[in-house]
């Protein structure tokens, strides 16, 4: 499954990892060691975000492509 959301990746300090975030999938997050961990990690958060939408039965954004404040 290609998935085509914008994503955003920032050091937490209160975390020690980095965070990468889906702003349009409300709360689809995932942290890693490095930035390309955070993001192998949000990819697969993703996908169960939208299977989970899928099976509740809730409607899931279509991608909307670059952010305006990204």
């Amino acid at each position: 499954m290609i998935i085509k959301y914008g994503v955003i990746i920032y050091w937490s300090e209160e975390d020690q990892a980095f965070i990468a975030e889906v702003p349009e999938l409300p709360g689809c997050a995932a942290d890693g060691e490095t930035y390309q961990e955070s993001l192998q990690n949000l990819e697969i958060i993703m996908q169960e975000w939208i299977e989970t939408a899928r099976q509740l039965g809730r409607s899931i954004p279509q991608p909307k492509g670059r952010l305006m404040f990204a």
